[in-house]
């Protein structure tokens, strides 16, 4: 493994864990059904609060590629990143599949500061940081990828008792919507505490909805309880293009 492949906001029992799964990633009724139901709500905070077509937007963490789809179907110029190969190379074959144009890496975000990157006019990073042991070091590298009045999209998990009996016991252990060790509760972040970090690497806040999420009815929905899935909106420091 490269040293690029462990960076220091990537943990690698993570990767291999994500990497093991990655051949049922576009299963819709498999291990990542919940994704394939939060997809649309987290498409339509995003969609409300950027300019998609003809941008350039990032992924990161972008897995088998479900997110980064929406977004080149919605007219962005899509990059994509992830350190799991399997998963990337998933990705590239259903756009291949698909005929979606998306520049698809095996590779991190401090990789692209550091060979570089042009900034980016949105980059979003959904589902990931309550996976990494540092996401202040995300968000360092955020800082430089998002050029100055770009924004910024992020869905994580809050730390509570709320989200422990709901994403980890409900569903890892009862209804066994996700695979078991899924998730790490001592990773999960409170919306202050992103908030937090996101000011300190430049970022102002700009919107917070709760995600929930009915495993009965399989149906997703933007709320304003941000108690388990949430996602933020931040804008980088600066005057845009």
């Amino acid at each position: 493994m490269t040293p690029d492949a462990t960076p220091s906001s990537a943990d690698p029992a993570e990767l291999a864990k994500f990497d093991a799964l990655a051949h049922r990633f576009w299963d819709p009724r498999g291990e990542f059904k919940p994704l394939h139901r939060l997809n649309p709500v987290r498409m339509q905070f995003v969609r409300e609060r950027s300019t998609l077509p003809g941008a350039r937007v990032l992924d990161v963490g972008c897995g088998g590629g479900l997110l980064a789809e929406a977004l080149a179907d919605a007219g962005a110029r899509v990059t994509a990143i992830d350190l799991a190969p399997a998963m990337i190379e998933v990705a590239r074959l259903h756009a291949l599949e698909r005929g979606v144009t998306i520049d698809y890496r095996t590779v991190s975000a401090e990789s692209l500061v550091a060979a570089g990157s042009e900034p980016f006019d949105v980059v979003t990073c959904m589902e990931m940081l309550e996976h990494v042991p540092d996401p202040r070091a995300s968000f360092d590298s955020f800082a430089r990828l998002v050029r100055p009045g770009g924004d910024l999209f992020v869905s994580t998990i809050n730390r509570g008792a709320k989200s422990f009996a709901l994403a980890i016991v409900a569903a890892e252990y009862v209804l066994r919507l996700l695979p078991r060790g899924t998730h790490e509760y001592a990773r999960f972040i409170r919306p202050a505490e992103l908030v937090a970090l996101a000011r300190a690497a430049g970022f102002s806040a700009q919107d917070l909805a709760g995600i929930d999420y009915d495993p009965f009815s399989e149906r997703s929905a933007l709320t304003a309880d941000p108690s388990v899935n949430y996602l933020a909106h931040f804008r980088r420091s600066g005057a845009g293009p």
